[in-house]
């Protein structure tokens, strides 16, 4: 974890709501941790991630509940490693989430996680029985971020996540496309994640010793390191982002630009479980769904603009991302918004 590494307070909320009829307690537990009542007040405000670590390890003790009251029963002290001791055992990325997603559900009451596959795509769908719809939707995605954060520890890989529906709406974070990838629905009456289901076939790749390490330092590996926006690949990412898909920089001069030598620059996004032609892949999807939702420019344009030779291929490639066509995606989302249909 790095200095300058912060998480948004939106999350720092989901950890306290628990505990909202208590507010005295809960400004002295944001005391204890360096969070000051003002900047926990401001929705636009960050933390840093070691005062988000330090609050996430003193909370749990604080409720004996590793899911912070979020949940009508809870995960006591010690449900959390009890899980990941069983998941190092498994094979592969699929029993591992199966197996999670059964374990999760044999202390939490009010939620149930189920995966199904649908061709090449993987999704996690949730169920959940919380009335409070402000609850549902911090429990929600407290689970969600663990459940995918486990995954990308367990395989040492961050799994792109190519369209997240969430159930309730809320306002939107720049923490969003990160946590829940470039295709995300707020207030869509449902909850589901969904990614390429060849992610499901890597290997586990923790062990016991690595397990050991993982368990002291649990909110950075899983809030921060696979999702962390002042990451190496985060800049790598924006900075794709700000460019036309035609002038991008070759991965020697991208390492160039962040002052590093080729091997450094891989090895350090191998670090955040990412490669330079991942992040690529990435952000072509983020521009096509992007273009799809907010532009009238035409399918064969918006093929052009994120690299592809033909239109025929991006229609492949996109119903590939997410079972559907392009055509499809853009009718669906601007219905959605009440906005009218381009071409």
């Amino acid at each position: 974890m790095r200095e300058n590494d912060s998480v948004a307070v939106y999350f720092v909320h989901a950890m306290v709501y628990g505990l909202r009829a208590q507010p005295e307690r809960v400004e002295r537990l944001l005391a204890q941790v360096g969070i000051a009542a003002h900047t926990f007040e401001d929705m636009a405000a960050r933390v840093p991630a070691s005062a988000f670590a330090q609050l996430w390890l003193l909370l749990i003790r604080e409720m004996d509940d590793e899911f912070f009251h979020l949940d009508s029963h809870g995960m006591p002290l010690g449900s959390f490693a009890l899980i990941c001791r069983g998941l190092i055992q498994e094979p592969n990325l699929e029993k591992a989430l199966r197996q999670c997603l059964a374990y999760f559900a044999l202390f939490l009451r009010d939620m149930r996680g189920t995966l199904s596959l649908r061709g090449q795509r993987a999704v996690i769908s949730l169920e959940t029985r919380i009335q409070d719809p402000v609850a549902r939707s911090l429990a929600e995605e407290t689970f969600l971020v663990l459940i995918i954060s486990l995954l990308c520890w367990l395989g040492g890989r961050r799994i792109p996540i190519d369209r997240t529906e969430l159930c309730d709406p809320r306002p939107p974070l720049d923490d969003d496309p990160l946590l829940w990838g470039p295709n995300l629905t707020l207030g869509a009456g449902r909850t589901e994640i969904e990614f390429a289901a060849s992610w499901l076939r890597l290997p586990v790749i923790q062990d016991l010793a690595a397990l050991k390490t993982f368990l002291r330092s649990a909110p950075q590996w899983l809030v921060i390191r696979f999702r962390n926006q002042h990451g190496l690949a985060a800049q790598v990412f924006q900075r794709l982002r700000g460019s036309q898909y035609g002038q991008w920089p070759t991965l020697l001069a991208m390492a160039q630009e962040q002052g590093l030598s080729p091997t450094t620059f891989r090895r350090q996004l191998e670090r955040e479980g990412r490669s330079f032609q991942e992040i690529k892949d990435e952000v072509r999807r983020a521009m096509a769904f992007e273009r799809l939702r907010e532009t009238g420019l035409s399918i064969a344009e918006i093929a052009e603009q994120t690299g592809f030779q033909e239109p025929s291929a991006f229609h492949r490639a996109f119903k590939k991302w997410t079972g559907e066509s392009p055509g499809s995606y853009r009718l669906r989302t601007r219905r959605g918004r009440g906005a009218p249909i381009a071409g």
